[in-house]
């Protein structure tokens, strides 16, 4: 229990987890991921370490692929409608979510099942019983439709099969454990309630927090751009892992890191006493590189970092651009999205307005800011990310 609680922000209900674990049974445990993404980020291990930390308690997974929940789209957290994925888009998401998630879990403990396998067998009949389950007012228990309704938002009919839908999937798997971020609570016990409903013994739920991003505010999250992807380079995780900060990094250890607590707890009492946070944090970025691309790119990650950095201040070497200002002039803005610090001049004005933005070591204020002909500058977003600019 203390592995299975580790990180982990609520169990529902604990006493009924003990008394399954007592039989001696391994349990069938249950986490599905709708395939809205293609590529999997630290925040979406989160869940699969502690699916992980089961398999090697000698429980079995079932990586569950919402193919058909994709095409309704979940709701959750969000103030509008989500557009419903294509069948085309929810299986290119799919596969690239099977190719990547037996990085994190065991292939001969886990089943990887798709929900359309049984919701396509469900006709429209069996589908309206399945809908006389719950009532519009528990639907409108649910945070984000509750907020909406009152906000005189439109939510969609179909949004409500959601919760209906994945907690059918408890029933149709016999899950003795759902594994859920925060956020899904309400989709989790629903699926408690259907399968008292069909004569099943209800599944307990595991819900981990939502990891924040480099940010340390917001989710990880790839159109936030806080987050570190799985398949990134080697050195682009080391030095996105090295820019977190000393606070953030303890959270992250806990929640991604497989060392103990023991160990970890360790650590803390060594950094309290005097010792450099960043070595710890070099601890952290090399496992996590180490756990993905293996041993030796986690040297040679850590080499590069040092080589780059060292000194603490700008990298020996950066990428340099020349680009051509048609007017006499060309915005900031766009100078960032077109050199690739930043994916989109909206992210670009957002940075400036973090604070996350400077020219030649000084922080840029003005999100209207333009750079003329003949302007050589180093521009440098957040901690790590550099370019040297020439503008012609």
């Amino acid at each position: 229990m203390a592995t299975i609680r580790r990180g982990c922000e609520e169990i529902l209900v604990e006493a009924e987890l003990v008394r399954k674990l007592e039989k001696g049974k391994p349990l069938r445990v249950k986490a599905g991921f709708d395939p809205t993404a293609p590529d999997l980020h630290l925040g979406h291990t989160v869940l699969l370490n502690k699916l992980r930390q089961l398999q090697d308690l000698g429980h079995h997974a079932f990586f569950l692929i919402g193919d058909f929940t994709g095409m309704i789209g979940d709701p959750t957290g969000k103030n509008a409608t989500r557009p419903p994925l294509t069948r085309e888009q929810v299986l290119e998401n799919a596969k690239s979510y099977s190719d990547q998630v037996f990085r994190i879990l065991k292939p001969e403990c886990t089943e990887v099942v798709f929900n359309s396998s049984w919701m396509e067998k469900l006709g429209s009949a069996d589908m309206i019983r399945l809908a006389s389950n719950s009532t519009v007012a528990r639907m409108l228990e649910r945070d984000d439709f509750g907020k909406r309704y009152k906000a005189n938002q439109p939510i969609a009919i179909h949004e409500f099969l959601y919760p209906l839908v994945q907690g059918y999937d408890s029933v149709a798997l016999n899950a003795d454990l759902e594994l859920g971020g925060t956020d899904q609570k309400f989709n989790l016990l629903m699926g408690r309630e259907l399968q008292k409903h069909y004569g099943q013994e209800p599944q307990c739920i595991l819900t981990m927090p939502l990891l924040e991003g480099l940010d340390g505010v917001n989710k990880m999250s790839k159109s936030l751009g806080n987050y570190v992807g799985i398949n990134e380079a080697p050195s682009e995780i080391f030095g996105k892992l090295m820019s977190v900060s000393d606070n953030l990094m303890w959270r992250y250890l806990e929640l991604l890191s497989f060392q103990s607590m023991e160990v970890i707890s360790g650590w803390k009492k060594e950094v309290e006493e005097g010792r450099n946070p960043r070595d710890i944090k070099v601890l952290l970025a090399q496992e996590i590189v180490g756990r993905f691309h293996g041993g030796k790119a986690a040297v040679a990650a850590l080499e590069d970092f040092e080589s780059r950095f060292r000194g603490g201040g700008v990298p020996e070497e950066i990428a340099e651009f020349r680009l051509q200002a048609m007017d006499g002039e060309l915005q900031l803005v766009q100078i960032l999205k077109q050199t690739g610090l930043t994916s989109s001049t909206s992210e670009a004005i957002r940075m400036i307005g973090q604070g996350g933005v400077k020219i030649d070591g000084e922080k840029v204020e003005d999100k209207a800011l333009k750079l003329g002909k003949g302007v050589e500058a180093v521009l440098q977003i957040g901690k790590r990310k550099y370019a040297r600019v020439f503008i012609e």
